[in-house]
């Protein structure tokens, strides 16, 4: 058994129950990913557009993927037809647009808005007050994009506080986001939060969906 499936199936005995893990494949070869499957692993989360289409056309017609990384409008078309679920729905602009394409192709996708909840200014995200405002103001149910819930990523600190502070947070908007009852949110259920760094304190804080690719995969080489 290689290191990836043993890697995998570590996860799998320490995740609880209900917790999906979504094993970031970004920058990984077919060979690699083909060992996670091997070893159970169906959901796997990529960042480029070109690099998950190439991947998804050419692999395991029951592999699920997620697009987790930054979308630009002009990739939609690359991206869509391909996930199950993008994570990183980071504006109203971007929701509309996917939602646009959507019905004009024919297509249906699950998406998670992501939440501004970490000290950096570089992290993209709707504000807790943007968000709100955003759903409240949809003046129908969108035809073809389900909101299934949020995503988020904390700040890149030792400090374990502010980690906790963070997803406490992202938790908390969840919870005043659900308590909405809104008629388009009938399947919102998701928190997409911690990755192979917090995962364990997300776990710990709520999360019920972790996106881990170092501790699967080990450490991103260098790109040629």
């Amino acid at each position: 058994m290689g290191h990836i499936s043993e890697n995998i199936l570590s996860l799998r005995q320490e995740l609880p129950s209900g917790v999906e893990l979504v094993a970031v494949s970004k920058f990984k070869s077919e060979e690699e990913i083909m060992e996670a499957y091997g070893a159970g692993q169906r959901v796997f989360g990529e960042s480029r557009p070109q690099e998950l289409k190439e991947k998804a056309e050419s692999m395991p017609k029951d592999i699920e993927w997620h697009f987790i990384g930054h979308l630009q409008s002009n990739k939609i078309k690359m991206t869509v037809p391909y996930v199950k679920l993008i994570h990183s729905v980071d504006s109203p602009k971007l929701f509309n647009e996917i939602s646009s394409w959507c019905d004009r192709n024919g297509y249906s996708v699950d998406v998670l808005l992501e939440l501004h909840i970490a000290s950096e200014e570089s992290k993209q995200g709707f504000s807790e007050e943007e968000v709100s405002d955003f759903l409240k103001g949809m003046q129908e149910a969108p035809a073809h994009v389900r909101i299934r819930g949020v995503m988020g990523m904390a700040s890149l600190t030792d400090d374990e506080a502010v980690v906790r502070r963070e997803f406490a947070h992202l938790n908390s908007v969840f919870d005043r986001i659900a308590a909405l009852r809104l008629p388009y949110l009938d399947r919102f259920d998701l928190k997409s939060f911690g990755m192979t760094n917090d995962y364990r304190i997300a776990v710990e804080m709520g999360s019920n969906m972790v996106r881990i690719g170092t501790r699967i995969f080990g450490p991103r080489g260098v790109r040629i």
